[in-house]
């Protein structure tokens, strides 16, 4: 479902892809060749929510807002099943493992990988090019050369898997 609220209709890039049980409400935009999968729910109903370029929210994702605290979500980011992303700014090439939960005011810095399961408290400012793991969420480590290509070739992988699905 894609729906209007107070005015603010969703935009969505031509080359975007949303799943058929998809909700998107409100000021919502999303660029191109990103996907929202099955299930997930973005509700910008009180604040804005923006979707950089080949990004992929996995499926069973929650992405809503605070007033004040609208959320931001980079290019080539990958945002694990079953997340809760709220109020928060996630830089570009990021991975946000499976289940994880980043509250109001978080900022996520470029290159940074989120734990599966990880809780990031409200204001919590990470870093560029950190590992974060942990309730609450700890930087353990930095990431590896290695780490920042798995996140771009896994973020181009969805771009590819959207196009087989969504001919």
């Amino acid at each position: 479902m894609i729906k209007g609220y107070r005015g603010k209709k969703p935009q969505i890039n031509e080359r975007a892809f949303a799943a058929e049980d998809t909700v998107i409400i409100g000021d919502f935009s999303m660029g191109e060749y990103s996907s929202l999968w099955y299930g997930t729910i973005a509700r910008a109903d009180v604040d804005r929510i923006t979707i950089g370029s080949y990004t992929n929210i996995q499926d069973g994702c929650i992405i809503h807002c605070s007033p004040g605290f609208p959320t931001v979500v980079g290019d080539y980011v990958t945002v694990g099943h079953g997340a809760v992303i709220h109020g928060c700014n996630i830089e570009n090439n990021c991975l946000i493992g499976m289940g994880a939960v980043l509250m109001d005011g978080v900022e996520i810095g470029e290159y940074s990988i989120v734990g599966a399961g990880a809780l990031i408290t409200p204001g919590k400012k990470i870093p560029p090019e950190s590992v974060v793991m942990g309730s609450p969420g700890k930087v353990v480590r930095s990431i590896t050369d290695s780490e920042k290509e798995e996140i771009r070739e896994h973020a181009l992988g969805y771009v590819k898997l959207a196009r087989e699905i969504w001919r």
